[in-house]
């Protein structure tokens, strides 16, 4: 993340939305949780221009929270993934989650998410909680 801004931010909550808070950024940390995906398979779950997602995906590198690995093959072959760092928003989005079922549930509409996304969210937090209690 650039010094610049994080000095700028008046709290840490203000400093975490500056990380995630843009444009279709908590859908690709979502898609990301547990799996690694190419750019093209992003682009299929992601509605989003292809120059938008590259500057959200290149904006994500550059916080720490996404991992890109470029394969030197033609044509390009380019995955991501989450970093530690990347992972340790599961939490938060599990609760985000949540807080949108709850949401379709209230105003009586079917929720579009596929079942096996949240049991991805919760693998990945059970993880968080065993390396945590490692240190």
């Amino acid at each position: 993340m650039d010094i610049d801004v994080l000095k700028s931010c008046s709290c840490p909550l203000d400093a975490a939305i500056a990380v995630i808070g843009g444009k279709y950024k908590l859908d690709i940390v979502y898609y990301l949780f547990d799996r690694v995906l190419r750019y093209s398979e992003l682009a299929r779950l992601i509605n989003a221009t292809p120059k938008m997602l590259a500057e959200q995906l290149k904006a994500l590198e550059s916080d720490g929270i996404v991992s890109r690995k470029l394969y030197p093959v033609v044509p390009p072959k380019t995955e991501y993934s989450l970093t530690e760092l990347g992972d340790k928003l599961c939490k938060a989005v599990m609760e985000l989650f949540n807080f949108g079922c709850e949401l379709y549930k209230i105003n009586d509409v079917r929720q579009p998410c596929a079942e096996n996304d949240f049991s991805r969210l919760q693998t990945v937090a059970n993880r968080n909680k065993r390396r945590k209690r490692r240190e």
